[in-house]
Parts: C-alpha cells; sequence; structure tokens
C-alpha cells in the first residue's frame, strides 16, 4: 500500500506534522496502521517478477519496503522540506549508511571535532580501515574547513549545535564553501528537529537525524534517517540501505511517525523551559559558566538569532572538575541521569565519562569536552521545578 501524500508546500511546520504522510488502508482507519510483516505476496510469479525488477509498484520485502516505515519517512521529509527520507534504524545507522554509501577507498571527509562521540569514534577508527581520509576541524572556523579540503574531499559532516557544547557553525557559509568545490554537506539535526532549524533550506545537502531524541519525545525506541534530494538518496544511499539491512522497525517507525504529531508543542515547550532557566541561573549565579544559544554571553548569539528559530532546549554548565560534576549530578532528585536527549523528562548527562568516553583525553579537550562539562536536556516539567532541583544540587 502506497502512502499517500496530501501535504502542501505552503502549510505550516504543525500542520505538515499532523498531515504529510497520511495513509489508510480499506479499513479507513484515522491513525497509522502498523504493517509487522517481513515479506509480502504477490498475485502471481511475473507480478513478483516486476515488483522486484522495479517495473511494478509494490513492497517487496520490509528490509527495505514497508508501509508503516514509509509514512515515517515521508512526514519527517516534509517537516524537513526535503524531497525524500530514508529511514535507519538508529542515529549512527543513519550516519554509517551516509558515510559507507557515499565514500570509497581513497575519498576524504571533512568532520567537524565537536560532534557526538560515537560519530568521532566511527569517524576516527573505522573509516580509516576502509581507506577513507578523515580530517578534524573546529566547526565554527570556515578557514578551517577550507583548509582541510583536498582534491579527494566528497563530503563535510558538521552538527550544529554541537553534542555537547552547543558550538554553532555558520551553514549558508559552509554550504557555499562545499559548493565552490564539489563536496557534498551533511548536517546532523539533532538538537534543532526542523522545527527550530531546517539545514537544507540554507544550502546542505543532506539532513541526519538520530529520531531517538526529539522526534520520538519519550525515550521509547530508537530510530534515525537521511534527508535529501531523491536522485541522490535513491541512486547512491537506497542500495547501500537495501542490501546491507539498517532497517528500522515497523513498529518503531509507527511511535515515531505519531511522536512527530506533537514535535512542534514539545519543542516549543523544550525552548521555553530552557531558555527561562538559563536566564534565571545567569541572574542568580553570575559566577557559574552557562552554555546556552539563546543568551547574549554566547559566543555565537548573532549566528543562533540568525539560523535557527529558537535556541533550543539543551543548556551546559561548567562545574571545573569531574569530582564537583557529579556531586552535582548525584544531588539532583528531579532531574534523570542518563546518557539520551530530548525526552519529555529532563535529563543528565557527564559527557566525559559517558557519551565521549571513548575518546582520548586529547580528543575531549579539542571538541570542548572537558572534565566538568555537565549537559542538561531540559524536558516539559513545570520549569521552576527544574530550577529548583538545579539550584538545590548547585548549592
Amino acid at each position: 500500500m502506497a502512502v499517500t501524500d496530501q501535504s502542501q508546500p505552503s502549510w505550516g511546520i504543525a500542520t505538515q506534522a499532523l498531515h504529510s504522510g497520511q495513509q489508510s488502508s480499506p479499513q479507513r482507519e484515522n491513525s497509522l496502521a502498523i504493517f509487522p510483516t517481513s515479506s509480502y505476496t504477490f498475485a502471481s510469479a511475473a507480478h513478483a517478477a516486476e515488483v522486484f525488477a522495479g517495473t511494478a509498484a509494490g513492497n517487496v520485502y520490509s528490509r527495505f519496503t514497508n508501509p508503516t516505515v514509509a509514512a515515517f519517512e515521508t512526514r519527517l521529509a516534509a517537516l524537513e522540506r526535503g524531497e525524500k527520507a530514508l529511514a535507519t534504524a538508529s542515529g549512527m545507522a543513519a550516519i554509517q549508511t551516509l558515510f559507507l554509501s557515499l565514500l570509497s577507498q581513497g575519498d576524504h571527509v571533512v568532520v567537524s571535532r565537536s560532534v557526538f562521540g560515537s560519530t568521532a569514534t566511527l569517524a576516527n577508527t573505522v573509516l580509516p580501515r576502509f581507506g577513507i581520509g578523515v580530517t578534524r576541524v573546529t566547526l565554527a572556523d570556515i578557514d578551517d574547513w577550507r583548509r582541510a579540503i583536498t582534491p579527494q574531499t566528497r563530503l563535510f559532516f558538521a552538527e550544529t549545535p554541537s553534542n555537547p557544547t552547543l558550538e554553532l557553525v555558520d551553514l549558508t557559509l559552509l554550504a557555499q564553501l562545499a559548493q565552490q568545490h564539489g563536496i557534498l554537506l551533511a548536517v546532523d539535526n539533532v538538537f534543532c528537529t526542523p522545527c527550530l532549524q531546517q539545514p537544507l533550506q540554507l544550502g546542505a545537502n543532506l539532513v541526519i537525524h538520530s529520531a531517538t531524541k526529539y522526534i520520538d519525545g519519550q525515550g521509547r525506541v530508537l530510530g534515525g534517517a537521511i534527508i535529501g534530494p531523491e536522485a541522490l538518496l535513491m541512486e547512491r544511499i537506497y542500495p547501500f540501505i537495501r542490501n546491507t539491512g539498517p532497517t528500522l522497525s515497523p513498529f518503531n517507525a509507527w511511535v515515531l511517525y505519531k511522536g512527530m504529531e506533537t514535535l512542534p508543542l514539545r519543542i516549543e515547550r523544550h525552548c521555553h523551559n530552557a531558555a527561562w532557566i538559563a536566564k534565571q541561573l545567569t541572574s542568580r549565579w553570575p559566577k557559574l559558566q552557562l552554555h546556552y544559544p539563546g543568551l547574549p554571553s554566547h559566543p555565537q548569539y548573532q549566528l543562533a538569532c540568525r539560523q535557527m528559530r529558537q535556541p533550543g532546549g539543551l543548556l551546559c554548565l561548567e562545574l571545573g572538575s569531574k569530582q564537583q560534576a557529579h556531586q552535582f549530578i548525584d544531588r539532583l532528585q528531579l532531574v534523570t541521569i542518563t546518557a539520551n536527549l530530548g525526552d519529555a523528562k529532563t535529563l543528565v548527562t557527564h559527557p566525559a565519562t559517558t557519551t565521549h568516553g571513548r575518546l582520548s583525553a586529547e580528543e575531549r579537550l579539542s571538541a570542548g569536552v572537558t572534565d566538568g562539562l555537565v549537559r542538561l536536556a531540559i524536558g516539559l516539567e513545570d520549569a521552576p521545578d527544574i530550577l529548583a532541583d538545579i539550584e538545590q544540587a548547585l548549592r
């Protein structure tokens, strides 16, 4: 059963989140159905041959064609204003798929230093085993990106705002540099979601998502996606997914599809809470080192105002040492200790010993991940309650 996408380009993001990718079976259900099947039947042997060959429409095998997954892909592509989305089993599956489908032995990729720890490990240890050259650069320094370009450079990979330091890069300038040299630009948009930032509209070629985070919004399932031009995805990335199987399950696709219906509302509350808490902490604790793109004290505040609709739901505290960071975390009572983000609940993480713990001390410092850095993913609770918990832990 094909997805019927009746979305309109003029629709706002909240309308897109509710109506794009809508489909119904002959039962005419109003809520998306789950199709938990591994395979599909055919009317005849000839029909099976035609569907497998692509000369007739139809589902082939749920490793790479499933109606529920297709609905999720259609909705996410609509929110990102992209032509096509391809779903994967997780955010890291999406990043691995991106690298290994677009890069070959002898190619070169430029990756910002400040990225998620597993992305850094993939770039540092896995890609070189395939003969792919990797250069790490300072995210915000366009000249650093320019200096890293070689005749073999095929891809730029950036995460903005970065995980966990909340550093930004000017996507318009980076996209212009990439285009000048015939390089593809891929942007991890997990912290912003399409509600706050649409990299394709700023010149990026591809967008990556860990749908596990804000798109789900309640910490229930894993999922990932790559969004971009249909020709590029279907010619170069889809064959890799079809033949290697980083498959998103129908159930997870259904959860993520439904999660997007409330995404704009949730993001609005995440941003409101985070901005209010950041402002209160700055006022009440003037010596506290706090990173938040929505504060004028952030070195890229003007860029954040220009590039993002709102400054997001994450903030970081610099507490000086691992001991002080751990003591602060252990004293929190409302906030949950976990390595995830984008949950309805407020979450706290010590990146140096968790998400970035497998990197060397030198690699962590080059990415701005100090031993005293604490990442707070502000949730949907009443903001004064979150602030009270943070303050009692700081005391």
